[in-house]
């Protein structure tokens, strides 16, 4: 939706109000996300008028007590760019920026009206990036909630900046038997996959196998791409642990690689890019043009899959 109405206090309020089908919802408010150290997401927002948040939903169908799976999706709301400002060509298209937050959430409202028989647990970023006197700056240094200083080359690369806060969040927290993260990250991967699949990337071959598997059984698109060393030497800061971009080589592939610093070693995790997918300009099999809602069929099929007992 427009971004003058759906904006991040209204996300969360329709968020908040997905309670009506017996998930729990939690939001976290600006002074939250200073106290817990998210100055990397904070950055990000920092710029706009509409406040940053943090939406935690809660769906508990399994085991009490039992480790949840952690559903992770970028709610930017409306992305300009900020200071390394977007053409202006294409830019009404950013609306559909907070599309990996509206796959979460929309996962989360499948497992609830179907009352899945698993613990998972939904955590969305949501933000407005937006140029003004106060927004950040390409060259400022943020110090994310994990410790690690990241240089901000380019202010339009600010996705990964509120999913890293986000994401160790949640395994801070909960501590997830598996975490996935969702995002309109990239144009790369557009130029990569065009608008037929998503790009996966993951650092656990069972977890990514399964997606893949969901993903095909539902008939929605997805391909697994690369990581290792070799990309995440383009992250090297002179000043900082960490750059959040590296050069145009392998945009897809850098990004997924800076995500992967803020997870942890015993985390099996999977990064969705889903920029070519989420929105599209001609209808698919389930949805017009516009948004497509990738992702709700293959993630309740994967929760079906790998987290329920029969």
């Amino acid at each position: 939706e427009p971004s003058n109405i759906l904006t991040t206090t209204e996300f969360a309020n329709r968020l908040v109000a997905l309670k009506d089908h017996g998930v729990a919802v939690e939001v976290l408010e600006e002074a939250d996300l200073e106290n817990l150290g998210m100055r990397a997401l904070m950055g990000v927002g920092q710029g706009s008028d509409s406040p940053s948040k943090v939406v935690v939903i809660q769906w508990n169908g399994g085991a009490e007590n039992a480790q949840p799976f952690a559903l992770i999706g970028k709610g930017v709301v409306f992305d300009t760019g900020g200071i390394s400002l977007k053409p202006a060509g294409g830019m009404e298209d950013m609306t559909m920026d907070m599309g990996g937050a509206g796959v979460v959430a929309g996962t989360m409202l499948s497992l609830a009206k179907r009352k899945a028989a698993a613990n998972v647990v939904a955590l969305v970023g949501l933000v407005e990036n937006m140029p003004s006197g106060n927004a950040q700056r390409p060259g400022d240094v943020v110090t994310s909630m994990k410790g690690d200083t990241i240089e901000v080359i380019n202010t339009d690369a600010e996705g990964r900046l509120v999913l890293c806060d986000v994401m160790w969040y949640a395994q801070e927290r909960f501590n997830p038997t598996g975490m996935i993260d969702l995002a309109t990250l990239t144009g790369a991967i557009i130029i990569g996959l065009g608008h037929e699949n998503a790009g996966v990337f993951s650092n656990d071959d069972a977890l990514c196998d399964g997606l893949l598997a969901a993903a095909k059984t539902q008939g929605e698109g997805a391909w697994r791409m690369p990581l290792g060393e070799a990309y995440e030497k383009k992250l090297k800061s002179r000043i900082a642990d960490v750059k959040n971009v590296g050069d145009r080589a392998a945009g897809s592939i850098t990004a997924a690689a800076f995500l992967q610093r803020f997870v942890k070693d015993n985390t099996p995790w999977a990064h969705i890019d889903i920029a070519g997918v989420a929105s599209t300009k001609t209808e698919t099999p389930y949805a017009p043009v516009g948004a497509s809602g990738w992702g709700v069929m293959t993630l309740n099929q994967l929760i079906r899959d790998m987290c329920e007992k029969d």
